[in-house]
């Protein structure tokens, strides 16, 4: 309580810096100190229509201008500073502390990444593969309360990251996949989705995903795609299906002379089409870096989960301590207009 009546003696009150850190309740009440200046100049003139008429002959010194004088006007201000402040106390400064939290029950995702060789052909920049890795880490980036998880596969498939809320981690670890990582070559699009199915079938979520990306038709691993579909449709998994990559000629490095090498792109998309449809999802076409951002913020929109908020908001008054004062400055005029500082034939 001591501190609280220490605060009342303190001039940061009436800082401007103060002022204007204030929500104000009733901000209409502010424009009130307008009527102030008014109050002024209806006082003047009523001064000025009631001239004294009372003559007084009086030493020639007294009569010369005497600096004394103005504090006859020290009444006066304290009556108006009391004015201020209640217009300020009535408008009731105010200071808000608002706390948000935000709870989902979230989507279980797994991002299934093709890393065989076709995935270094160059009709992407730098890569089919680095463009399909910046576009998941932005993808992740923008999820919020989902668990994500991460399967690449080439000729066999493999567990990069379980279900995980960890997103730093995650894009850490995608951002060290390369080709490199499996000896095995050709493409296991079964393999990978029987996988990442494995990863997801004692899930517990609302809703759960897995989100293949391919530029190839499937040639490897022991797992038909299309039974590894059903399996994942059976646990009420849905499937989106991305097919990357441009079919005919694309680039693919350069030549001795540093002119860019032209080989030929073959891009199965019945299988995942038909792997979509099982999965009761959508199958998309990228042909470049731009039209597979869009593909992602589309799965984005369709794959939400419902953010829930709640707002607690604590408000603090401060109309008090202009009131206290306003209080304060009116006994001081009071106190003051019947001592010798009023000029009783003027005022």
């Amino acid at each position: 309580m001591s501190e609280q009546v220490n605060d009342f003696f303190s001039w940061s009150w009436f800082m401007p810096e103060t002022l204007q850190s204030y929500d104000w309740a009733n901000l209409w009440a502010l424009n009130l100190l307008w009527l102030i200046p008014l109050l002024l100049l209806i006082r003047k003139f009523v001064k000025f229509l009631k001239k004294p008429v009372l003559e007084l002959s009086l030493p020639k010194q007294v009569r010369q201008s005497n600096p004394w004088i103005i504090l006859r006007f020290i009444p006066t201000f304290f009556f108006f500073l009391s004015l201020v402040l209640i217009i300020i106390a009535l408008a009731r400064p105010q200071r808000s502390n608002e706390r948000v939290e935000q709870f989902t029950e979230g989507i279980d995702i797994m991002l299934v990444m093709d890393i065989s060789e076709s995935m270094d052909l160059q009709d992407f920049k730098p890569n089919r593969l680095e463009a399909a890795k910046n576009t998941a880490i932005d993808f992740i980036n923008g999820r919020f309360g989902d668990r994500i998880g991460m399967v690449v596969f080439a000729g066999e498939a493999y567990s990069l990251a379980p279900l995980t809320n960890d997103y730093e981690l995650l894009t850490d670890l995608i951002e060290t996949i390369s080709f490199d990582m499996m000896e095995a070559k050709g493409t296991a699009i079964g393999s990978a989705i029987a996988s990442a199915t494995n990863r997801m079938k004692e899930s517990e979520s609302v809703s759960k995903v897995i989100i293949l990306l391919s530029d190839g038709e499937s040639n490897a691993g022991n797992v038909d795609p299309l039974f590894a579909a059903n399996l994942a449709s059976a646990l009420e998994i849905k499937l989106y299906t991305i097919a990357v990559g441009k079919d005919g000629m694309v680039p693919y490095g350069t030549d001795f002379f540093g002119r860019p090498q032209m080989v030929e792109s073959y891009l199965d998309e019945s299988t995942l089409r038909e792997i979509a449809k099982i999965g009761n999802g959508e199958f998309f076409r990228a042909s470049d870096g731009n039209a597979l951002q869009s593909i992602f913020d589309r799965i984005d929109t369709l794959e939400k989960a419902e953010i829930e908020e709640n707002r607690y908001k604590e408000t603090a008054d401060y109309y008090r301590v202009y009131l206290f004062w306003a209080i304060v400055a009116f006994f001081g005029w009071f106190i003051l207009k019947n001592s010798f500082l009023n000029n009783f034939l003027l005022d």
